[in-house]
């Protein structure tokens, strides 16, 4: 009796001794958001030109190319900012900056995107600085995308929030119905974007974004773009047809890179 009473305290010792099973950690989309930038700021040199990306995402990235900078880990870094927020933000963390004019080729850009498609298509700009994120990520040899795995979709526009375009403030009710009617057969709305006031948003360039919602695909994305721009009083769309060379994902089971 004694010898099963021992051979029982032990094995109870034993279970007390066992380490407790840690519950399982869920990130927040904010966390996943860090982590993807944290990844796209690892292919950064020193001496490169950066096209600075606009959002809560492409903040992180900014955010951690400042602080290796100020640990002198990076040199020589030259940034050119998409949007005035962003360069507010990089001149606080004494990123040097230029533009487009001085740097018209970049080395690389880091930028997150609203939507992802299977084909590394992006829909930008539901934070307003489409045009100049198209222009700068334009003029780079190298495009990182950083996004959390919520924004990945079968087809743009499929999240089924907004696909901006950037529209002239002049008669814009007039481009809105041209937008709209083109994507009829996709159920499109055409809405003008309100700031938190309820006025028209102003973009930096002051113009105003009318946002299109979609119900179904709109087809060949380039032949979408074509006829978006030929519409008088569009300047420029959120689609960001074939210009991403690198799209890195995060998720709960980590992080996944995907090449062009």
């Amino acid at each position: 009796m004694a010898v099963a009473w021992s051979e029982k305290a032990s094995s109870m010792e034993a279970l007390s001794l066992s380490p407790p099973m840690s519950p399982p950690v869920i990130l927040t989309q904010d966390e996943l958001k860090k982590i993807a930038a944290y990844k796209a700021v690892e292919f950064v040199e020193s001496g490169m030109v950066l096209g600075l990306g606009t959002g809560s995402t492409a903040k992180h990235a900014v955010e951690r190319i400042g602080e290796l900078l100020r640990q002198g880990r990076l040199t020589n870094i030259i940034g050119i900012p998409t949007s005035k927020k962003t360069q507010e933000q990089a001149i606080s963390l004494g990123i040097p900056l230029s533009d487009l004019d001085s740097h018209p080729t970049i080395d690389l850009a880091i930028d997150g995107a609203d939507e992802v498609d299977p084909h590394l298509n992006l829909v930008k700009g539901r934070g307003g600085s489409l045009l100049r994120e198209k222009m700068v990520e334009g003029a780079c040899k190298k495009f990182v995308c950083i996004v959390d795995e919520s924004k990945l979709v079968k087809y743009l526009g499929g999240s089924g929030l907004a696909m901006p375009v950037e529209v002239v403030s002049f008669c814009w009710k007039f481009t809105a119905n041209k937008l709209q009617n083109l994507f009829r057969d996709s159920g499109c709305v055409a809405k003008l974007r309100k700031d938190c006031k309820g006025e028209p948003f102003v973009t930096d360039n002051g113009n105003y974004i009318v946002d299109l919602y979609l119900k179904k695909d709109i087809g060949d994305l380039q032949v979408a773009s074509d006829a978006i721009l030929r519409i008088a009083g569009v300047v420029e769309h959120g689609m960001f047809l074939d210009m991403a060379t690198t799209v890195i994902v995060a998720g709960e089971l980590g992080i996944t890179i995907k090449n062009k």
